[in-house]
């Protein structure tokens, strides 16, 4: 089994020729479940020398960023925790300076942070302190001054936290390995050692890296440097990357269920009868016998026993319904007493499945189907602002109570970009989800995203009008994608204005860049005219692409028999 994400820190910082020190620098290492899902998180900060509070604004960047990045949803990838606690610490800094000092400098820092996670560091960055990564014996820049230089030939920073209400972050993802040095300095040390010195002094430590960094400081004051001086060495010393085998081993150490029927109990829940059964799992109707309460227990296939990526995909589920709060995304329940097998239990449902609400209503009202649209569009929306993505949209994952209100069920296949990139290895290599809702591009081989849930949605609202998709059986191969031709839901409804027609034309383009850009501009599309869908002077050919080629091999045929008929 491989060891934690594991490093050894050296640290040291010196005023200087100044009056008071407005560097700041720090490390966080978290344990347990935080070491694994958000990792290690290290930074530095230079307070500009302009500003009256300096030395408040780089503590400020320091100490925000390393508590809120462990405060953000473990499901938000590196890159989208850091962007926003940067741009919210941005947004402070700069109403403070303002309220307090009448200007835009006058509480204003660099930043330079690093998290270390699932084998890979992240690196966000503003200003001119500074990251190096020392490998192989060679020092290499992995971050740049911004700076700009005025005709006297003065520099002066382009960018700095609180400068202004916009922060543009310099962002920057590398591999890991096992014995990389990372380098955070100040200008006041980089523009006065080399790099050839700084990777010198580092090796020549043994190891002992606050003896380094204060050697480095001293170094860089007697080369004359009239400024604060600080720097920071990190050593990776073990990457951390999860073990597949010691993985696999504690999700497989709850047994999985026996077979259960109707009168059977399991861990104090007794099972009603079954509701839906796949290649994947069991599903059942349960009452937990200490509160009477219903519920659904979801247990896993036998068939994927052995199968990982399957079990890290089962055991994530319970965890998304505890995490996304919406009325309109089903809740997972943590049970109550000490579980013994293996399974998921989640809010049970009185109602029926989208699929079977389409059954009974086989041409419905367009502003009913509008109303489950929307339903669905907030709760979809709900797991992206946790940058989760559902990947297997379709109408019997989607509930509908008695009351009318949709929930999304079923988070087996759910891809989550923050856990993803703490352990890229449990990524399923293939495209999730159901033929016919799956988007064209996942099965080109690109990763689901938001737009491919985009996709999902808008093949079930053509579904819910037409009783069809748009594409009519989906896409198993790139030749399939390549040959399907969309087909106008208004062959089936004309009652349907064009414009809406239009709207869902867009939603399942082929190409996912000229979707709408957002689920919000879809349901917009969906209510209101859009002047670009309500045109309806385009070519047979686009409208009713099967109707074009029948007529053509009919007059093909007329034109044959002319032909036989005058010889």
């Amino acid at each position: 089994m491989q060891e934690p994400l594991s490093i050894t820190i050296g640290q040291y910082s010196d005023q200087g020729a100044k009056d008071r020190n407005d560097d700041s620098y720090g490390v966080l290492v978290p344990e347990g479940a935080l070491l694994d899902n958000k990792g290690i998180a290290a930074a530095i900060a230079d307070g500009l020398s302009v500003s009256q509070a300096a030395k408040e604004a780089s503590e400020t960047c320091i100490k925000s960023f390393l508590a809120d990045y462990y405060d953000a949803p473990a499901s938000w990838a590196a890159r989208t925790a850091a962007s926003r606690v940067l741009s919210a610490t941005n947004r402070w800094l700069n109403g403070q300076s303002l309220a307090r000092f009448g200007s835009d400098l006058d509480m204003a820092s660099t930043f330079s942070g690093l998290v270390l996670k699932g084998g890979a560091a992240f690196i966000f960055h503003v200003g001119d302190s500074r990251i190096a990564l020392l490998r192989g014996g060679v020092l290499e820049p992995l971050t740049q001054a911004h700076k700009i230089s005025s005709e006297a030939g003065r520099e002066f920073l382009s960018r700095a936290m609180g400068a202004g209400t916009h922060l543009d972050v310099d962002y920057r993802t590398l591999a890991l390995e096992t014995g990389d040095i990372f380098f955070f300095s100040t200008d006041g040390l980089h523009d006065y050692v080399s790099d050839d010195e700084v990777a010198r002094c580092i090796e020549a430590s043994d190891g002992d890296f606050d003896k380094a960094a204060q050697e480095l400081v001293e170094q860089a004051l007697a080369e004359g440097s009239p400024d604060n001086v600080t720097c920071q060495i990190i050593r990776v010393d073990a990457v951390g990357t999860r073990d597949e085998d010691a993985f696999h081993k504690t999700l497989t150490e709850l047994p999985f269920p026996p077979d259960l029927e109707a009168g059977m109990r399991l861990d104090g829940y007794r099972i009603i009868r079954e509701l839906h059964l796949s290649p994947r799992s069991q599903v059942y109707l349960a009452v937990d016998d200490e509160t009477g309460d219903k519920l659904v227990l979801k247990t896993p296939s036998v068939n994927y026993r052995d199968d990982p990526v399957f079990l890290e995909c089962f055991s994530r589920e319970e965890w998304v319904g505890q995490t996304v709060a919406s009325p309109h995304v089903a809740r997972t329940i943590v049970p109550k007493r000490q579980r013994q097998f293996l399974y998921t239990l989640v809010e049970y449902v009185e109602g029926q499945t989208l699929g079977q609400w389409m059954a009974d209503n086989p041409s419905p009202e367009l502003n009913a189907v509008r109303d489950i649209v929307d339903q669905i569009i907030v709760g979809v929306r709900a797991l992206h602002r946790k940058e989760i993505i559902h990947q297997d949209l379709k109408p019997d994952n989607i509930m509908i109570d008695r009351d009318g209100t949709v929930k999304i069920v079923d988070f087996g296949s759910v891809r989550i970009l923050g856990l993803e990139e703490a352990a890229p290895e449990f990524a399923p290599e293939h495209a999730m989800g159901t033929v016919g809702y799956v988007a064209p591009e996942l099965v080109n081989g690109s990763r689901a995203n938001q737009q491919s849930d985009l996709y999902a949605i808008a093949a079930i609202t053509y579904e819910m009008l037409t009783g069809e998709l748009p594409y009519r059986r989906g896409f198993q191969s790139a030749r399939q994608v390549k040959k399907a031709a969309y087909q106008s839901l208004r062959q089936v409804r004309p009652d349907v204005p064009t414009w809406v027609d239009g709207a869902l034309e867009k939603a399942v383009s082929k190409d996912p860049a000229t979707r709408q850009a957002a689920l919000s501009e879809l349901a917009v599309d969906l209510r209101k005219a859009n002047v670009n869908f309500t045109s309806t002077d385009r070519p047979f050919i686009e409208k009713n692409p099967v109707a074009f080629w029948q007529t053509v091999s009919c007059l093909l045929f007329l034109a044959l028999l002319l032909a036989l008929w005058t010889r």
